[in-house]
């Protein structure tokens, strides 16, 4: 990263889009089933990978758009995005269906009792960009293997300062909280 390059939550601005990389919960459930020994009918395998190319391409697409940038991986897509919207001041407005889960980790979820936006992530992120650099910065992100399922699922919003709202598939609101206790205890 270039020097004077800035992603902390401070940068969060009403109106950046919420950019998330591809999809959730593989790793955590990958993880959790092979320690303790789940099987689920079909092959989990962890979205490790590094992202210094992927945010290399972002930020060379973005430039100062490219606000905030945070690795969803203890808590989940969920505690991310609770933590920048506190201590960035903002409130993040989300869709629940635009954000990718794979048909294996939703049924896995859904055997467990956990819910996908909980679960760990290790090669993924998510981003607070600036509206008028995200269409470049996802068409960069889409260029290379690690950002190929790159996608905009909300948007950040002055209503509700440090409070995380996903819209449902029926069109109702929830407020989403941090991931009470740990799914997925430390690997190191």
């Amino acid at each position: 990263v270039a020097e004077g390059v800035d992603v902390g939550p401070h940068r969060a601005r009403p109106g950046d889009a919420v950019v998330l990389s591809g999809p959730v919960g593989e790793h955590g459930i990958a993880v959790l089933s092979r320690r303790e020994g789940l099987e689920f009918g079909t092959e989990l395998r962890s979205d490790t990978a590094a992202l210094h190319r992927l945010v290399a391409a972002m930020l060379a697409a973005g430039g100062q758009g490219v606000h905030v940038l945070r690795d969803p991986t203890r808590g989940g897509l969920a505690a991310s995005l609770c933590e920048l919207a506190a201590s960035g001041g903002v409130g993040v407005e989300f869709e629940e269906r635009a954000v990718p889960v794979p048909d294996a980790v939703r049924a896995a979820c859904g055997f467990l009792g956990l819910d996908p936006l909980h679960v760990a992530n290790e090669g993924k992120l998510v981003a607070f960009v600036a509206p008028e650099q995200v269409d470049a910065v996802v068409a960069a992100m889409r260029a290379i293997p690690e950002g190929a399922g790159a996608t905009v699922i909300g948007r950040l919003t002055e209503e509700h300062p440090g409070l995380v709202v996903a819209r449902t598939a029926l069109g109702a609101q929830r407020v989403v909280d941090r991931p009470l206790g740990e799914q997925l205890p430390r690997i190191c």
